[in-house]
Order: structure tokens, then sequence, then C-alpha cells
């Protein structure tokens, strides 16, 4: 089930996104019910945020959320074309691993919040589902990031208890390791992958990163 197109403030867009929450608060349980552990996706609600899988009609709102300033800087820059390839992937990743990122948006109104969620990865030779996420730069400091993690923590306990949970971020970026903090993860290691690096312009190959486990 897809949700409604919501405006930027109008009225009647409001009170159609608002219908189709409604709908959603009433089917989601029996239908987690029924369906297997492999591949659930229907929406998770939050106290403020309701969280769909990623897919090719998202693309759109993830251009909008790369192209924010804070956000370009850790994770971009990305083109339409790459956006398009990751959110094609990320929709075979749901329907393959039965597990990946969703979009996260307001539930009042619609709007964008950001991403987040998990991709399954080897880590050292161990399948692990890797959390995390990306908030727009206006919505920050606002508690989103760490909301969604715990939603996404939730989720695992109960869809993939199989697989354990670690999350990884360059060591300077001190905001991400608050909020792994903040869910309860571990610092576990420094690990070695192409990212950022303090001081040093661009993407370097072999930049360190923090693990954090549960």
């Amino acid at each position: 089930m897809a949700p409604p197109a919501v405006g930027a403030d109008g009225t009647a867009a409001v009170q159609r996104w608002s219908w189709w929450l409604r709908v959603v608060t009433l089917f989601t349980e029996p239908v987690h019910a029924k369906r297997s552990v492999r591949a659930p996706p229907d929406p998770v609600l939050t106290q403020r945020l309701v969280l769909t899988p990623v897919g090719p009609d998202d693309v759109d709102d993830l251009i909008l959320l790369y192209g924010d300033p804070v956000v370009a800087h850790w994770s971009g820059p990305w083109t339409r074309a790459a956006v398009q390839g990751w959110a094609a992937t990320m929709a075979t990743r749901w329907t393959v691993d039965g597990v990946g990122k969703w979009m996260a948006r307001d539930r009042s109104d619609g709007s964008l919040v950001g991403r987040g969620g998990f991709t399954r990865i080897d880590l050292d030779g161990e399948t692990v589902l890797e959390l995390g996420w990306a908030v727009r730069d206006a919505r920050t400091g606002r508690g989103y990031a760490t909301e969604l993690g715990r939603a996404a923590l939730a989720w695992a306990v109960e869809h993939r208890p199989d697989l354990p949970v670690a999350a990884f971020t360059e060591v300077h970026n001190r905001a991400s390791r608050a909020v792994m903090e903040r869910l309860g993860m571990r610092p576990a290691g420094i690990i070695r992958r192409a990212g950022l690096v303090e001081g040093r312009a661009g993407v370097q190959p072999d930049a360190p990163f923090a693990l954090y486990r549960l």
C-alpha cells in the first residue's frame, strides 16, 4: 500500500495522509502476523514517523535529502543516476534479503524526515545487519535519528533475530557516534573503508571508521 501524495501545506493533502495512516494502523498488526519474516514490507510506525521500504518511487525525495549540505558532506555527492540505482538496489534487497532501508516521513503531514534502517552486509566474514540513517539538515537535533534507530532495532528483534546488528561511521562523526551510544551500542574497534578523514579533502580509500555493536 502506497501513501497518498502530500502537498506542501494543503489541507486536503493532510486529510488524505491522515486517512491513509488510519488504514495502516488498522491493518498493520494482522498483516504482520500472517506474513513471512523474510520480507515484511508493511509501514513501521513510531511516535512521530512512518517508515516505508525504499523503492524507485522515492528517488525525488532521496535527491532532496542528499542535497542537504550536511547530509551531502557525509554521504555524497550523489547524481540522479546514482540515486536511482541505489533505490532500485534497495527495493531488490527488500525482496531478496527481507531487509533494507526505509524512508522516514512525518506522521502528521507526510513531509520528508530522512531515511534509515538496515543493509545486510558481510563484515569480516560475518553476515550482519548494518544500521544507518540520514536525517534532513533542518530536522537534526530533535531526536529523529535515535527514534528511527530504536524502531529499526525493535524491528530486527522481531523479524531478523538470527542476525547481529552493527553500525559504523567515520571516527570524527561525533553526532552519529552519539546516536549509536544512545541506542545502547558499544564500541567494537576500528574498521577501514572508503570514507572521510578529518583534515583531508575528499573521500579517502582507507578511512578509519568507528565500529559499534549491540
